[in-house]
Formats: C-alpha cells, structure tokens, sequence
C-alpha cells in the first residue's frame, strides 16, 4: 500500500513536469493526455485507498517516506498519514480536478487569442497550463497527506505559489499581474502567522510529527507564555490563533478576504480548481486536522466562529451588487468559506468537512457552467448583457440550476444536508459567541439564496440583451466542457444525502477527529437523526428553508417579474449600496496597508540596505578605503633612498613598541 500512497502525488507531479518541461516536443495533445492520465491514475488510486480505508476496514497508515535531516532532536520528514479525513480529501481533490482537467481542454481552445501575436509568453501557453494545474493538484495532495508540519507547510507554500502562477497566467493583462501579485502578499500575511504557529509547536513540544504533538497537548494546554507587554496568555491558545491566521489567509476569511474575488483575472477553470477543491479548503481541512490542540482553547474556538460568521454574512452581502458572472461565484465561495468556518468554531469538524465535500461538488459545477455561459458569449462576463440563455443551452441552464438549489440548500441536495447541519450545530453549540453567528449563518441563507437566483435569472431568464452579433453565435458548448458539468451535478444532487449519516453523525471519522466533551453542539443535532429523508422533513419545520424560498422570491420578482424595482431598490438603498459596491472599502485598506506597507518596505530596503549599505558602504565604500590608503601610501613611492631607510626605521621602532607593549 505504500507504493500506492506514493503513487498518488507522484503521477500528478510526473504529467506536470513532462507537460511543463517537454511541451512543446509532445504538443497540446500530448499535454492534456500526460496531465490528465496522471490525475486521472491519481483519482483511480485515491478511490481504491478511500474502498480500503473506509469499507475494507484497513488500518490508519502513519509512516515515513523519506527523511530529510535530524537535527537536535527533531527529525524532518517526508512522510503520509492515511486516514479518513485524508482519504476523503484525497478523492474530493483529484476526482474535481480530473473534471476540470477534462474541461480545461474545451475552454483553452482558442487559447492563442488570448495572447499578442508577438509574445513569447503565449508560446506553448496551453501545455503550460495543464502543467500548472496538474502541479496544483499535486501540491494539494501533499499537504492532505502530510503527517507533519514540515510536509504540512511545504504543501500549503507550493499551492500558494502555483496559485500566484495561475491567477497571473494571462501576463499581458496588467489585472491579471495585479491580482496575483495581490493574492501573493495577502498570503504571506497569513503564513506568517501560520509558521510562528508552527515555530511555536516544535519550540514546546520538541517535534514536526502530528501525532508526537497531539500526545503532548494536553501538557501545552497548562504552559502560560508572557506576549505583548507582560500580557499571560495560554500556550495553546496563542498556536491555535496563529494557525488559524495561516487559515485565514488561505481560506480567505476577514479581513485577509479581499485576494479571491481579484483571483477570477485567472482562467475559470482555476477558477474553479482554486474555489472548490484546492487551496481554499486548506485552512478547512486544517484547523479539522488540528482538532485535538482547538478543543484545548475556547477562546480560538469563538474567534475562529466569529471571524467565520463575519465572514459568511457581509461576504454574501457583497455578492448581490455584482455584476461579473464570476465574481457573483467568487462571492459566493467566501460566504460558504464563512459557514465551514463557523461549524469549526462550533466544533462541528465533520459538519464542516461534510460542507466542504459538498461545495466542493456543487460550486466547480457552477464556476465551469459560468466558464461555458463565457464560451457562448465570445468571453463577456457582464451578467447584464446577457438573458435568455436557457433556449440555447440548455445543458448549461440544468447543470447551473442543480448548482444554484445545492447552494441555496433546497432540500435533498447534497448543499442542503451539509448546510442545515451547521445551521443546527451553531444553534446548539456552547462555544461563546455562538448566538451572533447563528443569526448571521441564518441571515446569509436569504441572502445566498437571493445572489444566487438573481445571477441564474439574469443570465437565463428574461429579455435577451446581447449585441446581435453574439446572439447569431449562441449555441450550447462542446462535449469536453458539457461532459464534466454533468459529472459534477450529480454528485451536487445525491452525494449529501447517501453520506450525512455516516459522514456527519456516525463514527465516519473515528479517531482522525477530536471532539472535547463540553462540545456538544453537533452531538445534539445527531440525537435527532434517523435518516436523510427524515433530515429533509425536518428541514421544512426549520427557518432555513422559507428564508431560502424568500431569496429565490425576491429575486424572481425584482429581476423577472418586475426589473424596475431593482433599479428603485438601489436608490433607495443608495449608501448601503455604494458601501457594497466598494467591498467595506477592504480593497483600499489593502492597498494601504498591504500594497503600500510592501512597497514602502521595498523601497526602503533598496533604498537603505543596497544604494547606502551594499553599495554605498560594503562595494563603493571599500573601494574608497583602498583608494584613502592608497593615497597615502603612494606618498612614501618617491624614489629616494634615506625616505626608504626613514620608513624601514619607523617601522622597526613600531614593531619594537608593539612587542614591549604586549
């Protein structure tokens, strides 16, 4: 099994690197094929280790595959913890990014637009393009794998990296440079946090190895550490605040938010590979990995709950003023982001997993289906020059509106089951601060249900307001974009429903989860659960499902039956609408703080460290010295015999004090 758990990763590595390194040798063809062969063997394989781990009844795997170094004490590792949690995560990653592979070979078709007929950069773009998004796939698995810190942090820096690669992929475009660039520094506001997190870890327990930790985390629980000003905080407390920071910039919560709506400047299907399988869930699976340390402190569980009703709430908020197709989805994602969030503050790990896996399904389902609406339109994405698209696509307008009820949680599909739990577990939770995030998470089930619908009305329903020219083209997209939309929605339809039993209120996770006694929330909710279709009764006695259904209604009336009250709304509501439009104003306070504090820092230390230090003082400067002596020196170079024996003298009577002196 070793060798299979080995060959996971590897595969995807070995299509990106011949993608990568011989792609213009072996050509598209050959790129897509090695790419998607090796995600696919790796899709294949995580099924098979998923049927052993969970039906076969295998052992949890712990071991070392490769180890780097020793050194005092602490051992560097390359190594797998193969578990339940990993082996879902492991199938959710690779069978979404096999479908987007699939997909990529339609929407990259006529990729060579997309570049200046003079450009180096778009030369091969295409292979390289598969290459990046197999490498990402790669790196994602790495750090689900992981059964240390080392490997833990080597994946989560290389799907930032790569990401950086693919959001920026289109170089030419000045938005695509500023995004990645964007996306780059607000992350590296978050592993800052993440690694004095995990600086913090070894400094105390002495060890990478999860488990090493976890068995002394009860011993961290009672060390109290002196921080800002002589300020005694709880050793755990302070570890699972800043891993969480990490979380925060990696799963995009407030305020270190504002880099994923920018990343939609990449191609949609990383779009789609970035919002649904990879990246963003890191900080997700995280903190669900290190529950064993979070169910030691009370006060990370409420921030981490709070920053996720924060986030879950005014995210979505923002998702009703655009316009951009992609961004409305983008929006969306933060806001669900925002509800795992909170079911991880609620203690409800497996409820926010089960959301993860869900999502994951439902929302690359919509953000391949926006990519296709994309196709059809010769690439505009403005939602308002769109409508009537259902007649013309009609594989795109079921697919979509399956993702669209799965988001809005309608009962019985797979984002109804995993929301409403997380719904419940906040309501019955202990953690301090749940009340404020059980009513943010209820508010942001109207106001999900109302971007939602007013973005699926907008582009498929109503008056067809494309320029002629477009309109003479529509037609439904090829196979290769249609054939992953249907794969994803059926998952999006059913997987909730055949897995909430086991996943979210059996022992699905066993040991690979931690949950402290006084934690109870999730527990309460499973005392009544008897079966998927008594869940779904249950769902229309609760709140959530006429909040959802008065989304859906006012956006039917404002943008189909009556469009000029839309107009009237945004008048009325003008400031609170400006506010939305300019995101809380974050985008700025970015700009300020992040943007302007990483140039202020870099022009400081080009300024001071290489003008004045390296080349002022270190190179000019020591040639100058060489040259001050030089001068001096040269003045003893006369010629003349007596100043020879002058200066032999001095120096003789020098050298005579010197010795007398020491």
């Amino acid at each position: 099994m070793e060798a299979i758990y080995l060959a996971i990763p590897l595969s995807a590595l070995i299509g990106a690197v011949v993608a990568g390194l011989f792609g213009a040798r072996i050509g598209r063809v050959g790129a897509h094929s090695v790419t998607i062969l090796g995600v696919g063997i790796a899709f294949v394989l995580s099924l098979y280790v998923l049927y052993q781990q969970v039906f076969a009844g295998a052992e949890t795997f712990n071991g070392t595959v490769y180890t780097w170094m020793l050194s005092d004490g602490i051992r560097f590792e390359i190594g797998f913890l193969i578990d339940r949690l990993t082996v879902m995560m492991m199938a959710v990653v690779t069978g979404v990014s096999l479908a987007v592979h699939v997909y990529t070979i339609g929407y990259m078709a006529d990729e060579d637009d997309n570049w200046p007929k003079d450009s180096l950069a778009g030369k091969n773009a295409y292979q390289r393009f598969f290459s990046y998004i197999s490498l990402f796939t790669f790196s994602m698995l790495m750090l689900v794998m992981s059964n240390n810190f080392l490997q833990l942090f080597f994946g989560w820096e290389a799907v930032g990296l790569v990401s950086y690669l693919l959001i920026g992929f289109w170089t030419v475009r000045p938005t695509a440079v500023y995004a990645n660039m964007k996306a780059f520094l607000v992350n590296r506001v978050g592993d800052f946090g993440f690694i004095l997190g995990i600086a913090a870890v070894v400094m105390y327990s002495g060890s990478l190895d999860y488990y090493d930790v976890f068995a002394k985390a009860d011993q961290l629980a009672d060390i109290s550490v002196t921080i800002l000003g002589g300020t005694q905080w709880n050793l755990i407390t302070v570890i699972c605040i800043l891993l969480f920071i990490g979380a925060m910039g990696k799963s995009a919560q407030v305020p270190l938010h504002v880099w994923l709506p920018d990343s939609m400047e990449g191609p949609t299907p990383i779009s789609a590979l970035i919002h649904a399988a990879t990246m963003v869930t890191a900080g997700i699976f995280m903190v669900s990995r290190m529950s064993p340390l979070f169910e030691l402190s009370d006060v990370a569980l409420s921030f981490v709950m709070i920053i996720g009703a924060v986030t879950a709430l005014f995210m979505g908020l923002v998702g009703i003023v655009q316009n951009d197709i992609k961004r409305v989805v983008a929006y969306s994602t933060l806001s669900q982001l925002g509800y795992m969030t909170v079911a991880l503050g609620a203690s409800a790990y497996s409820a926010a997993i089960f959301h993860l896996m869900t999502h994951a399904f439902f929302k690359a389902l919509l953000f391949l289906a926006a990519g296709s609406v994309i196709i059809a339109m010769h690439h505009e994405q403005d939602m308002r020059k769109m409508g009537g698209l259902k007649k013309y696509m009609p594989i795109t307008y079921w697919t979509s509106l399956v993702g669209s009820l799965a988001l809005i949680g309608f009962p019985g599909l797979s984002g109804f089951f995993s929301k409403d739990t997380i719904i419940e577990a906040v309501h019955h939770s202990s953690t301090p601060g749940h009340e404020i995030a059980y009513m943010a998470v209820l508010a942001g089930v109207f106001i999900t249900a109302f971007y939602s619908f007013r973005m699926f009305f907008l582009v498929f329903h109503g008056e067809e307001r494309m320029d002629k020219h477009t309109k003479e083209h529509l037609r439904e997209s090829p196979w290769v974009v249609t054939g992953p939309l249907i794969a994803l929605a059926i998952p999006s339809f059913f997987i909730g429903g055949f897995t909430i039993g086991s996943m979210v209120f059996g022992d699905y996770f066993g040991n690979a989860i931690y949950v402290a006694e006084q934690h109870r929330g999730l527990e309460i909710v499973g005392q009544s659960f008897h079966s998927a279709i008594g869940f779904v009764e249950h769902g229309f006695a609760g709140w959530a499902f006429y909040l959802a259904a008065a989304g859906v209604i006012a956006a039917w009336y404002m943008y189909l039956s009556n469009p000029a009250s839309a107009a009237y709304m945004k008048n009325v509501f003008i400031l609170p609408y400006k506010l939305l439009q300019e995101k809380y104003y974050a985008d700025k306070a970015n700009e300020i703080v992040f943007g302007a504090g990483s140039r202020n820092l870099g022009n400081g230390l080009w300024k001071y460290g290489d003008v004045t230090m390296i080349d002022g003082l270190l190179v000019n400067g020591s040639a100058k010295l060489v040259a001050w002596i030089s001068s001096i020196v040269r003045q003893l170079q006369t010629g003349m015999l007596y100043h020879y024996a002058f200066a032999m003298i001095i120096g003789v009577l020098g050298l005579l004090t010197a010795f007398v002196l020491f």
